[in-house]
Formats: structure tokens, sequence, C-alpha cells
């Protein structure tokens, strides 16, 4: 072989094994809160702050409704939406209207089932009330221009959901290649990233607490696509191959609580793929425990002390797991290595694998954020907690403002500062660190329940009907 066709064929490997590269490249935001479940990043140019006409890139009109959040495979913007054939009943802020109504029913002297009918009507979408088309759209993340919109279900939904929940709140997930939407009690749905169908796998259908909904997304781990599904008949979590969406192992749980005269095996939280110094395993949060386990479904450890009413995720952080275990009950803080029942005492706040928990410091609806050194949290009513990640010290506690309304949304954080979005639509940004700073509100006007995405220099945040491309100018 002559040098020159010997150099021709080098340069000709190398340019095939860059684009290989490339190809290999993990996605930008590939799932709920981000590559690390832990939704921080330090970009000097991301926009602290904007308005409807300040330092907005584009905005897109989404149809329908979802609560999902958006995630991004290069230059790909992806998110699930749900439109319904003729009215569909508008969400409220806040959390307590249902059970107001209920008590004020109670005063006139309805029976518990005329109670259920008139909060049924006002506040619920049940099965037979609807026809829904699901739908799958992929956005150019520079324009905000859809690429494609692909429907992949239409009928009636296996459940019902309450108003301020969507048909859509489950966050798909990315591996670059494809993209893994996930329906709770429905189905698993795979499409390469130009929209085509690659298979789909239905699932059982079981009832969710009082037709509340679902929320809790998928995890990868290699070629395991991964769901948890808490709920009123059977809970288990269980693994799928990515590549067929065949079955690969099934564990059914028996973590229902008991408050008062309510049992519920139902949950909304999203599992934790923890890979740690010594393993790697995935957490779930239930209403009895944490419960973690091996990458082939088989308990490892298990933690007691949720709330009822699951919905923070575990995350972790600098070498120690975070758990929020429910409005009213204590954060805690794990360190690797766990086996068996590590569930604390009476009177006790740690041991060997609980590092700290702080009592009553967890929240109902937002997971908390893990910032420099801080694990700031945030309750649905607005007040902000911050404690240091290592010692469970509290810095502060603090309510953002009083006109600073609900919130939902998962918080956030770049640059120094840690970002709050209400249901109302405005972002309070504090600044992060030990003392309590509000430095100034952004508001969009339009109710708010999705955790954002970020990718580079943009921050995707999605409104009940768009979704903007945040962006310094």
């Amino acid at each position: 072989m002559r040098a020159s066709s010997y150099y021709e064929s080098m340069r000709l490997l190398i340019l095939i094994f860059a684009v290989a590269a490339l190809s290999a490249e993990p996605p930008t935001w590939p799932q709920f809160r981000g590559p690390a479940f832990n939704p921080t990043v330090e970009n000097a140019r991301l926009a602290e702050k904007w308005f409807k006409t300040e330092n907005i890139e584009w905005l897109a009109d989404i149809p329908g409704r979802g609560w999902s959040s958006p995630i991004v495979a290069g230059d790909r913007v992806f998110l699930t939406t749900v439109v319904t054939d003729g009215p569909s009943k508008k969400p409220q802020t806040g959390t307590e209207y249902s059970n107001e109504l209920a008590a004020e029913l109670m005063k006139q002297g309805l029976s518990e089932a005329q109670i259920m009918q008139k909060i049924n009507e006002r506040d619920f979408e049940l099965p037979n009330d609807v026809m829904l088309h699901y739908f799958v759209l992929c956005l150019d993340l520079k324009t905000g221009k859809v690429d494609w919109k692909k429907e992949f279900y239409a009928g009636h939904p296996p459940g019902g959901r309450h108003r301020k929940n969507s048909f859509s709140s489950e966050t798909p997930i990315t591996d670059g290649k494809s993209v893994f939407v996930y329906v709770a009690n429905l189905g698993l749905y795979a499409f390469d990233l130009k929209g085509k169908q690659l298979w789909k796998t239905p699932l059982e259908s079981n009832p969710i607490y009082l037709d509340f909904g679902t929320g809790g997304s998928p995890i990868l781990h290699d070629n395991q696509l991964i769901i948890l599904a808490d709920n009123e008949k059977q809970q288990y979590m269980a693994s799928f191959d990515k590549r067929t969406g065949k079955q690969l192992w099934r564990t059914n749980r028996e973590l229902k609580a008991t408050a008062g005269s309510r049992t519920q095996g139902s949950a909304w939280t999203t599992p934790y793929i923890w890979a740690n110094s010594l393993r790697t395993e995935i957490v779930t949060i239930a209403p009895a425990a944490t419960v973690s386990y091996d990458l082939e479904g088989k308990e490892l450890w298990r933690l007691a002390g949720m709330s009822i009413v699951a919905v923070p995720s575990p995350f972790s952080y600098d070498g120690l797991l975070y758990i929020d275990a429910g409005r009213g009950k204590p954060i805690f803080a794990v360190r690797p290595g766990a086996k068996g029942d590590i569930s604390l005492g009476q009177n006790e706040t740690s041991n060997a694998f609980v590092a700290w928990s702080a009592p009553r410091g967890s929240t109902y609806l937002p997971t908390p954020v893990a910032y420099n050194g801080g694990l700031y949290a945030l309750t649905e009513t607005g007040i902000l907690t911050r404690f240091d990640a290592k010692t469970g010290k509290q810095s502060f506690k603090a309510r953002i403002d009083p006109s600073a309304g609900f919130f939902t949304t998962s918080p956030w954080a770049y640059n120094g500062k840690i970002f709050c979005l209400s249901e109302e639509g405005k972002t309070w940004v504090i600044q992060a660190g030990e003392t309590f700073q509000v430095l100034h509100s952004n508001p969009l006007d339009e109710m708010a329940q999705a955790t954002p995405a970020i990718a580079g220099d943009r921050l995707l945040l999605r409104t009940e009907s768009k979704l903007y491309s945040i962006r310094r100018k």
C-alpha cells in the first residue's frame, strides 16, 4: 500500500470514529430533573431575568394540556400532551379547594355519596367522561418549530384525573437515540428521533386513589427502561428492554399505608438510579416506606417514616442520598451500603446509614434541590428551607413572599441562584447561600406545574399552553 493511500485510509477511519463519538454523546437533558436528577448547572449565559417581552428567544403554542417536563437530545426538544374532544376542566392553583368544598357540603348535611358526586362533577374527569388524543411532539431547540407530532393513542383514558393534574404528567426519557413515553396504566411507547414508532407495550390498568391521576416518570439504566407503578390494586416496579419493549423483570410490592380510616397504595414519585461508591441501585418511595432494589429488582434496604401521600422523588448529591418523605415528615440523608431495615428508632435522628434527618423538613409536592453545599426544600405554600447538605443543620426557613402563591414545580439552580416557579407562572429568584434573600421575580402570567429543562444557555419552561425558550439576549 502506498503511503498516501495509507494516510487517506487513516484519515477516513479517524473521521468515522469522530462521527461515532459525536453520535454517542449523551443527551443534554434526558429526563425529569435532568441528567443527574438534581437540576443544577453553571453557565454564565443563562438568563436570570425574563418577562413575556424580555429574554424570550421563542415560544411555542402547545395543544391540549400536559404537566410533563420537556427533555432535550441534541437540537431536539420532546414533550407530551393530551388533547380532549370537547371541553376540558381547567386546572386551579392550590391544593385544598376540593377538601374545602367537601367541608362546606358536609355542613349542609349532604351524605358522603352526594358529596363525592358534587366533587367529581366539579373537580374530576373520569374515564367515561372524556375522549382523549395522546401526542408526543418534537420541536427544534433553536426555533421552537414543531418538527413532528405523533398521536400514539386515542380513546378513553385508563383512569381519571383531578383537574389540577393532567392526563400527560409523566415526563418522557431519551437515551439520545430513541424517546420513550410512559403513560401509567396504559402503555410504554418508543420512537426514534425522527418520529417513527419503534415498539409499544401495553400495561395493565390499575386504579389510582380517588382517580387523582398519575405522575411518576420512567428511568433508564443501560438497556433497562424502568417504571414504578404504585396503585390501589397491585403496586409494582418493572423493567423492560428499551430495544424491544419486552419485560425483563417485575417486582410486586406491598407498601400501602394507613392514616386514620384511610389506606392508600398510590404514589406519584419517580424512582432514582443511585450509582454510588459501592454499587448501583434503584431507590423508590412508597406510602409505607422508601425501598431500594438492585438492578434485578431484589430488595436491598428499606426506611420507614414516609407520608401516606408520596410525591417528591429521591436523588443524590455529594455522596449522600436525599429522601423527602412527604408533607409533615422528615427529610433523610442516607449513606451508601445499607442493608435490611434502616428505619430510625423513636427519638433517633440518625444511625449507621441515616447520616441525618430533619423532622418535619419534607414537602408535599416539589422535590428539593441540592446546590453549593445546601439542600433547598420548597413547600407547596411557598416556604423555602435551606439545610446544610452534609450535616442537616438548618440555615433558614422563610416564606418567599406573601404574594408568592402555590408551588408544584421542583426548584432548580444555576449561577448562585435558586429558582422557584409558582403555579401562577411567576419564577422567584433567591440568592443561594446561608442567608435568605429574594432578588426578584419573573412573571409569565399562566399556570405552570412542569419542571423546566436546561440546554446550554437556554431555559425551557412549560406553562399550561406554551413552551418558552428563555435565553439571554
